[in-house]
C-alpha cells in the first residue's frame, strides 16, 4: 500500500523547498536567516527558554516562514488559493493597501494559512498574496487596463497538471509519495524567477504607474516576492545586519520598541536588491539590465489584539512613543482583563477553597488565581506595515490620479473572487479565546 504523505507534511516540506530555492535566487536571504538563528539563540540563553518561548516553541519559530507573491486577476488568485488550499492554508483576512501607503501600491491582498491552533502549532506557513486592481482608475486608464488585462489574460501561472493535483491533495488530505513528489515540484517551480526576457517598453509603462504593478503586470510569470523568517529580538537583528553591512530600510515597521508586551507584528527588511535580468527591446533585441523587485523582510510576533485592542493600537501607533506608553497596556494582564487581547486561558490546579465563588470576569478569575493566561499568537499582517515595507523598497513612488474614483474591493468581493470563504482573524482568535475559558472556567461551588 502506498504511503500517504498527509497534509501539513506536504505544507512543511513545501516551504522547506522554497526556502531553499529563495535562498539560491537571494543569497542574502540565506544571511537573513542565520543572523535570525543567532539572534534567537542569544535570546534563548539570556532569557531563558519558559520566557523566550512566550509566544511559540523555538521548534516552531525556527522554522516558521511566511512568503508573498502578487498575482494579476481573480482567475489566477483562485489558483493559488487551490495550490495553497493542497497545503492545509486557507485565505485569513482581506488587505487593501491601496491607500495605506503615500506610494502607488495598486494591490489587494488576503493571507492563505492554517487556521486550527493544532495545524499553526505543526507548521505555520503563510503566504501573503497581493492581487493587481487594473480597475481602479486612479491608477490605469482605460486604455492601459483594456492593455494590461489582455496581456494578463495570455499567460498561465500554474500549470493544469500542478492545480489538478492540488485539487486531488484537498480532497484526499494529503498524497501518495510520487505524487506529492510531483506536486512539490511543480509548485516550487511555480514561484521561482523566470530566466524569460522582460518586455522593456511594456514594463517600463507600467512601472510609471507602479513598480509593484510592473512586478505583477509586466511579466508572464510570478515568483515569490520576499520570504520571510521569524526573530525573537527584532532590533538586534537589524543591528547586525547593518553591521554585516547589509542596507535595511529606515526603520521597524509596527509597534515601537518599548519595555511593555510585545502584540501584533513588528517587520522589516533589507532593502531589494539589483538582480540580473534580460529585456526585450523594442526592435526585439535583447539585452541585460536589472530589476530591483525583491527584498529580505524578518518578522517578530506578539499577542494577537482584539478589535477594541486594535482600535488602540491604529490610534497610538503614529504618535509619539510617550504616548504609546502612557496609554497602551503595559502588563499581558492589563490586556486580558480589559478584553484587548487574546488568551488561551487555563485552570490553576489545587487553587486552596475559600468557599467563594469564581467570579464571571476575566479579571476576576485572573486577580483571585482561578485561571492563567497565556498569549494567542498574532498570526496575520497589518496594512500599513505591509504597505511601509513595500514602500521602503521602490525607488520611485508612482503615480495616482486622486481625481478619479476607486474601484470598490473589500473581504466580501475577494471570498466570491476566489470561491472561498475568507476568514476574519478576529473571529479565529475570540473562537480559540472563548474554546479555552469555557475549559478553563471553575464550576460553582
Amino acid at each position: 500500500m502506498a504511503t500517504t504523505v498527509p497534509t501539513w507534511r506536504l505544507r512543511a516540506a513545501f516551504a522547506r523547498r522554497l526556502s531553499a530555492m529563495y535562498g539560491t535566487e537571494v543569497p542574502a536571504y540565506t544571511t537573513l536567516v542565520e543572523v535570525a538563528g543567532r539572534v534567537n539563540d542569544t535570546v534563548m540563553r539570556a532569557a531563558g527558554e519558559e520566557r523566550a518561548q512566550r509566544f511559540g516553541s523555538i521548534e516552531r519559530v525556527t522554522a516558521e516562514r511566511h512568503g508573498a507573491i502578487r498575482v494579476g486577476t481573480p482567475g489566477e488568485l483562485r489558483g493559488a488559493a487551490q495550490i495553497f488550499a493542497a497545503l492545509g492554508m486557507e485565505p485569513v483576512g482581506f488587505y487593501d493597501l491601496r491607500d495605506a501607503s503615500s506610494s502607488a501600491v495598486p494591490v489587494v491582498s488576503t493571507a492563505f494559512r492554517p487556521v486550527s491552533p493544532d495545524e499553526l502549532a505543526r507548521n505555520p506557513f503563510r503566504v501573503f498574496t497581493s492581487m493587481l486592481t487594473p480597475a481602479d482608475r486612479r491608477f490605469f486608464d482605460p486604455d492601459l487596463r483594456k492593455r494590461l488585462d489582455a496581456f494578463l489574460e495570455e499567460r498561465e501561472l500554474f500549470p493544469p497538471e500542478l492545480l489538478d493535483l492540488a485539487v486531488r491533495a484537498e480532497r484526499e488530505a494529503g498524497l501518495d509519495e510520487e505524487r506529492a513528489e510531483r506536486f512539490l515540484g511543480l509548485a516550487v517551480a511555480s514561484f521561482e524567477l523566470s530566466p524569460e526576457p522582460v518586455d522593456r517598453a511594456w514594463y517600463a509603462e507600467l512601472e510609471r504607474v507602479s513598480a509593484v504593478a510592473a512586478d505583477i503586470g509586466g511579466v508572464t510569470s510570478t515568483h515569490i516576492n520576499h520570504l520571510t523568517p521569524r526573530v525573537l529580538d527584532i532590533d538586534d537583528l537589524y543591528r547586525r545586519m547593518e553591521d554585516l553591512g547589509i542596507a535595511m530600510i529606515d526603520r521597524i515597521q509596527g509597534p515601537p520598541l518599548w519595555d511593555g508586551p510585545d502584540v501584533l507584528l513588528r517587520q522589516t527588511s533589507f532593502r531589494a536588491l539589483a538582480e540580473p535580468r534580460t529585456f526585450r527591446e523594442p526592435d526585439g533585441s535583447l539585452s541585460e539590465g536589472s530589476l530591483r523587485v525583491r527584498f529580505g523582510e524578518v518578522e517578530a510576533r506578539g499577542t494577537a489584539l482584539s478589535r477594541e485592542g486594535r482600535a488602540l493600537y491604529d490610534r497610538l501607533v503614529d504618535g509619539p512613543v510617550g504616548e504609546w506608553a502612557a496609554h497602551f497596556p503595559r502588563t499581558e494582564h492589563r490586556l486580558a482583563a480589559e478584553g484587548l487581547g487574546y488568551f488561551t486561558y487555563e485552570p490553576v490546579r489545587n487553587r486552596p477553597r475559600d468557599g467563594r465563588a469564581p467570579p464571571e470576569d476575566v479579571g476576576g478569575l485572573l486577580d483571585g488565581g482561578w485561571v492563567t493566561a497565556r498569549p494567542i499568537v498574532y498570526e496575520d499582517f497589518l496594512p500599513r506595515s505591509a504597505a511601509g515595507i513595500f514602500q521602503s523598497n521602490l525607488t520611485d513612488p508612482g503615480a495616482r490620479d486622486s481625481a478619479q474614483t476607486g474601484a470598490h474591493y473589500d473581504q466580501q468581493w475577494m471570498s466570491g473572487a476566489i470561491g472561498r470563504t475568507v476568514h476574519d482573524p478576529f473571529d479565529l482568535y475570540a473562537a480559540q479565546q472563548a474554546d479555552s475559558l469555557c475549559r478553563a472556567r471553575p464550576p460553582h461551588p
